[in-house]
C-alpha cells in the first residue's frame, strides 16, 4: 500500500517530517495509528539511518568533502538543503517533540535529532515518486510505493516506469523484455536525462555506466550529461546561467586530472565521501576533455 505524504512541493523536509513521525512510531513501538506499525515490513527494508546508502549522498558529506568535489553548484545546493532541514527541525520536529513525549521518539531513550530528519529528507528525495492525481483535481502527490521504489538504476534498462506525469493514469513498470524468475528489475532514474551531479546528491551514488555501456567507454554518459550542461550543449529545459557555467568550469581547474588520479591512487584518501568527491571531479574532467 502506497504511503501518501501530501502534495508535491520543492521542499522535501515537509513530507520528511510526516514520514519520520510514522517511522518513529514503528521503530520505537510507541503509541500511534495501527497503520503506521503495520508498515513494519516496508520500513525494515528501507536504507537504515547512517547506512552506506545514505552516506553516499552529499547531504552527509563533510565540509572538506564538499570542497573536494570542485563543484560550487553542488556545494551550494547541498548547504541549502541542510539549511532547510535545520529550519524544519527547529520549527516542527523539536517543537512537537517537546509538546508530546511520544512524537518523534526514535527509541526509548532518544528523540529524533536533526540528523534523523536529514536522513528522512534523503529518503524522500531518493525514493518518493510524484504522481498526478485525478484529472479534475489538478494536484500531484508524493508517494512512497513499496516494490516500485526498490528498483535500482540502470541507464540501459529495457524496463520503463510509466504513469507518473499523466493525470489519472496507472503507475506501472512496463517490461521491455521477458522477465524470468530471479531477474532484477531495474529502471533508469531521471528519465535518462539526469547525470551524476544529481545522482550523488539525490541518491548517493555515481553512475559508472549502464549495463550496455560499461567497458565500452572510458567516460560514463552520466558524466557527459553534466559536461554538456556546463558547456551549454544540453537539451534539457532547465539550463544553467552563463555565470553558473563559468563558476563550475573554473572550479574544476583547481587541480589537474593527473593530480586527481594520483591523489585517488595514493592511498592517503581513506574517507568514502572524500574518495567519491575525487571520483566525481575525475569523471567530470574526462567528460569535459572529450567536449572541449
Amino acid at each position: 500500500m502506497a504511503m501518501d505524504l501530501g502534495r508535491e512541493s520543492s521542499d522535501p523536509t515537509l513530507p520528511a517530517t510526516s514520514f519520520l513521525q510514522k517511522y518513529c512510531v514503528w521503530k520505537s513501538d510507541s503509541d500511534g495509528p495501527p497503520s503506521d506499525k503495520e508498515r513494519g515490513d516496508y520500513f525494515a527494508m528501507l536504507p537504515e539511518y547512517m547506512s552506506s546508502d545514505c552516506l553516499g549522498s552529499t547531504d552527509f558529506f563533510s565540509d572538506e568533502a564538499l570542497e573536494m568535489l570542485q563543484s560550487p553548484l553542488i556545494k551550494e545546493e547541498t548547504l541549502s538543503r541542510k539549511d532547510l532541514v535545520h529550519l524544519r527541525y527547529e520549527r516542527d520536529v523539536e517543537t512537537m517533540a517537546e509538546m508530546s513525549s511520544n512524537l518523534y521518539r526514535w527509541s526509548e531513550e532518544e528523540v529524533a535529532t536533526e540528523s534523523h530528519l536529514q536522513w528522512a529528507s534523503w529518503i524522500i528525495t531518493s525514493r518518493v515518486l510524484t504522481v498526478q492525481g485525478p484529472p479534475e483535481s489538478g494536484i500531484a502527490n508524493r508517494l512512497l510505493i513499496p516494490l516500485i521504489d526498490m528498483c535500482n538504476h540502470d541507464r540501459d534498462s529495457p524496463h520503463i516506469l510509466t504513469g507518473r506525469a499523466m493525470a489519472g493514469a496507472t503507475l506501472k513498470v512496463v517490461a521491455g523484455v521477458d522477465v524470468k524468475a530471479g531477474d532484477a528489475i531495474n529502471i533508469s532514474y531521471g528519465g535518462s536525462v539526469e547525470g551524476n551531479d544529481r545522482f550523488i546528491q539525490d541518491y548517493g551514488f555515481l553512475d559508472g555506466g549502464g549495463s550496455k555501456e560499461r567497458g565500452k567507454s572510458e567516460v560514463a554518459e552520466a558524466y557527459k550529461i553534466v559536461a554538456r550542461k556546463l558547456t551549454g550543449r544540453n537539451r534539457a529545459l532547465t539550463k544553467l546561467t552563463v555565470d553558473d557555467q563559468e563558476r563550475a568550469l573554473e572550479a574544476l581547474k583547481a587541480t589537474t586530472l593527473e593530480e586527481d588520479e594520483e591523489m585517488l591512487n595514493s592511498g592517503k584518501i581513506t574517507k568514502n565521501d572524500e574518495r567519491a568527491a575525487i571520483e566525481f571531479r575525475i569523471g567530470m574532467k574526462k567528460a569535459l576533455a572529450g567536449l572541449l
